[in-house]
């Protein structure tokens, strides 16, 4: 097993980047589509092996571009991962992890003080340069305070939440959670945005398509070049679906939102063919982690043949499905094994737009367009992934291997209350209760012939001590030019949850927070 240097992949990656930076630049920009689903795992698409075939509309987008087998979120949590790819770097870089406690993953509940770093520069933000306009549909994610919204960092548009629809609540503890259209909430969920709970039924997945939709055509009609990111999130619990759609799937209700989900993408890809500008727009379709087995049958996923889910940084936490659509540039069906991260789509983004990333940082996203365009395999085997969860980076894959430095699924205390990340996959000595730390001798899978990570390779044998003596070069290089970033995920307050958000004055439902008094956030696993 070769590997090529970091400092020759980054060479690579910006040599690549500069010259198709400078020949897309002298076309037009192509508009920009990222549909980035909830809790949606590598197993739930027909095109990857789901036996109820459910999702034609998918499958037939994979059949129409590439299939990216082995394409990678940055964090098993919803927040992280969701600040990764606006960004372009790991959560441990632009702040969206805690140092409360070692390798715990955190997010941004309504009770958290902090959100993405005005110190961050986000993909519409740098996508101002060349005039594109800016939208996000659905949920947010990166903090819920008036300096955190999308609106302060680069988008122009937004319908959608700040935080997961949970609830409903009372009131008085705790306030349901604001629907923004634009920088102004226009209701609550459970109260304006109705979800019912015990059916399933809501419309917001068909609200977030018509917004989809009616953004397209008014940037289509003005000749406007536009992002657009669709972070619908009905895949997460309590999973909703519309009436037209419960009932419909063998999966369950949990199917029936995947079928809306890919009914809303299928009428996306078909505007876009049908105003003719399909030839003019990339789309890339991914999730922001894999699937919450914790909440199998009814409400949780499939990650197919990976251990675990999401939490966890095993390949069922971290892999996800994606899909890249561009008609007369990327060729029909074809599948990409190249080891890719939700990050990538930072910088690709930046080189399809003919837009340099940024120099005064450094970026974890390479740039795809070699491998989406021409199909190259140059990065195949240099390429490593990193697996972090919160502050401590748990493994690394290279090429076809994975070494864990470190294994968790969660403590014997929540496992015997019944929290449980994987279900019926327990792996001796792999999916340990207790953090289990493997610097000295990581647990080390080749990941072709054993994707379900259950036979770590002997510690004797020439094959074990070549794939460590090439990935230990990459992680001393990867942690000797680490600098974190100061951690967002730190400080809850109940006082600076959802009361009062901007427009609640006009819709008379803004409520009286509670006395400050913050406290270091407490995350359990």
């Amino acid at each position: 097993m070769r590997v090529v240097s970091l400092a020759n992949l980054v060479l690579l990656s910006v040599t690549i980047c500069c010259s198709l930076t400078e020949t897309l630049s002298n076309g037009s920009s192509p508009n920009i589509i990222i549909m980035l689903m909830d809790d949606m795992g590598w197993g739930d698409l027909g095109v990857l092996g789901q036996p109820s075939k459910e999702t034609p509309n998918l499958d037939a987008m994979a059949a129409q571009g590439m299939l990216l087998t082995n394409f990678y979120t940055a964090n098993p949590l919803c927040s992280p991962s969701r600040a990764a790819l606006l960004t372009g770097r790991l959560p441990v870089r632009n702040g969206f992890y805690t140092t409360n406690a070692h390798a715990r993953n955190a997010y941004t509940p309504q009770e958290i003080v902090g959100g993405i770093s005005k110190d961050e520069i986000l993909l519409p933000e740098m996508l101002k340069k060349k005039g594109y306009v800016s939208k996000i549909v659905g949920k947010w994610h990166l903090g819920h305070r008036p300096q955190y919204l999308p609106l302060e960092h680069g988008f122009d548009e937004w319908f959608g939440s700040p935080n997961c629809h949970f609830g409903p609540y009372n009131g008085s503890v705790r306030p349901n959670i604001p629907v923004y259209n634009n920088s102004e909430m226009i209701g609550r969920y459970f109260e304006d945005f109705k979800i019912d709970l015990r059916t399933g039924e809501s419309n917001l997945t068909q609200m977030y398509l018509m917004e989809g939709i009616d953004f397209i055509r008014r940037q289509s009609d003005a000749k406007q070049p536009f992002f657009l990111y669709w972070a619908a999130d009905a895949t997460h619990a309590p999973v909703y679906a519309s009436k037209s759609f419960l009932g419909k799937s063998q999966r369950g209700r949990y199917g029936d939102a995947v079928m809306e989900l890919d009914y809303s993408v299928g009428q996306i890809l078909s505007l876009l063919q049908g105003l003719g500008i399909e030839k003019n727009t990339f789309v890339f379709f991914t999730s922001d982690n894999g699937a919450a087995l914790i909440s199998t049958p009814h409400e949780g996923g499939s990650n197919g043949p990976f251990l675990c889910g999401k939490q966890t940084t095993f390949e069922g936490g971290m892999r996800e499905p994606a899909i890249a659509w561009w008609p007369g540039h990327i060729k029909d069906g074809t599948v990409s094994l190249q080891p890719a991260n939700v990050m990538d789509l930072f910088t690709t983004s930046l080189v399809l737009a003919g837009i340099s990333p940024p120099d005064d940082r450094t970026l974890d996203g390479i740039d795809l367009t070699a491998v989406l365009l021409n199909g190259s395999h140059k990065l195949h085997n240099s390429r490593p992934i990193f697996f972090y969860r919160g502050n401590e980076m748990m493994a690394v894959r290279l090429g076809q291997y994975k070494a864990h430095y470190w294994t968790w699924s969660n403590s014997w205390e929540e496992f015997q209350h019944g929290v449980n990340f994987c279900p019926g996959q327990e792996v001796p000595g792999v999916t340990t209760h207790d953090q289990k730390e493997h610097t000295l001798q990581p647990l080390i899978f080749h990941l072709g012939q054993d994707p379900g990570e259950k036979y770590p390779l002997s510690v004797l044998t020439k094959e074990y001590q070549e794939v460590l003596r090439n990935i230990s070069a990459v992680v001393q290089q990867h942690q000797k030019t680490l600098v974190p970033g100061m951690p967002q995920l730190n400080m809850c307050d109940l006082a600076v949850m959802n009361w009062a958000p901007p427009g609640c004055e006009k819709l008379g439902k803004c409520l009286k927070p509670p006395k400050s008094a913050p406290w270091k956030c407490l995350w359990p696993h």
